[in-house]
C-alpha cells in the first residue's frame, strides 16, 4: 500500500470513545489532521474508518508511515 504525505512528526492524541467512528486521514493531505476532510478526492486514497470497544485514550499517526494504520508506531522518529 501506498503512504501517505506526512502531514506530521508527532502522533495526537485523542480520547477515543467507544462506538464512535472515526476516519483517519491515510492520504496526508487533510487540513483537520489526523481526520479525514475529503482532500484525498481524485486519488487512489481513502480514509481508513475505525472505531474502538472501550473509550480509551490512543496515539494516531499524522506522518502516515505507520505500519499499524491508524496508530502511530513511532516511525515518525526515523524521518
Amino acid at each position: 500500500m501506498e503512504k501517505g504525505k506526512v502531514a506530521g512528526n508527532a502522533p495526537v492524541l485523542i480520547d477515543a470513545e467507544a462506538g464512535k467512528n472515526y476516519a483517519w486521514c491515510t492520504c496526508g493531505l487533510s487540513d483537520n489532521q489526523p481526520f479525514c476532510n475529503g482532500a484525498h478526492k481524485g486519488s487512489d486514497f481513502t480514509p481508513q474508518i475505525f472505531s474502538l470497544e472501550e473509550d480509551k485514550k490512543i496515539a494516531l499517526c499524522t506522518c502516515k508511515q505507520t505500519s499499524n494504520p491508524p496508530y502511530c508506531d513511532g516511525a515518525h522518529k526515523s524521518l
